[in-house]
């Protein structure tokens, strides 16, 4: 009988996507449009999604799950300085053309491919909006935080055991 692995890694990926599905409802619903690296933040969400539903899948095979939930941890952590980025420094900008996070959508074509997700409608100064008095990049970096503890908690728990020592002869 298959069995999956540590439920940990299903969380993170129902957060993550979660947090991506509330960013579409908050965009298409409630017209907030997003900057480059609220787009940016969403593929690191997707990314840190699909690690660690592999990881989770690949149970059994301890230290591939591992790897992947390691991944997934940095991927967030990655994550949490993208948005602390936005929040300190993008924000604090008349454009975020020309960025890292703009590059990279730009350079993956996912704006052209997905723009529904990915499409950039405004700039990092604009977007820089408060739900509850927090700004979302905050709201983004506290989530990439919990993701990266629950990832790296699931990847050492899912580590293959140490060899047994030889005993000497």
């Amino acid at each position: 009988m298959f069995r999956r692995g540590d439920p940990t890694l299903l969380a993170c990926a129902v957060l993550a996507v979660g947090a991506v599905g509330v960013a579409l409802v908050l965009q298409h619903a409630f017209d907030m449009r997003p900057c480059a690296w609220c787009t940016f933040q969403r593929l690191l969400f997707l990314l840190v999604a699909v690690l660690a539903l592999a990881g989770w899948a690949l149970g059994r095979v301890r230290g591939a799950a591992a790897a992947c939930a390691a991944l997934a941890g940095l991927v967030a952590v990655g994550g949490v300085w993208a948005a602390l980025h936005q929040q300190f420094v993008a924000a604090q900008a008349q454009s975020c053309a020309f960025t890292l996070a703009d590059r990279v959508l730009m350079n993956t074509r996912l704006d052209e491919f997905l723009p529904w997700l990915f499409e950039a409608t405004a700039s990092c100064s604009e977007a820089n909006v408060a739900l509850l008095g927090l700004p979302f990049a905050l709201w983004s970096a506290a989530l990439f935080v919990v993701l990266a503890l629950l990832a790296g908690r699931a990847a050492l728990r899912a580590r293959p055991p140490a060899p047994a020592a030889r005993p000497a002869v």
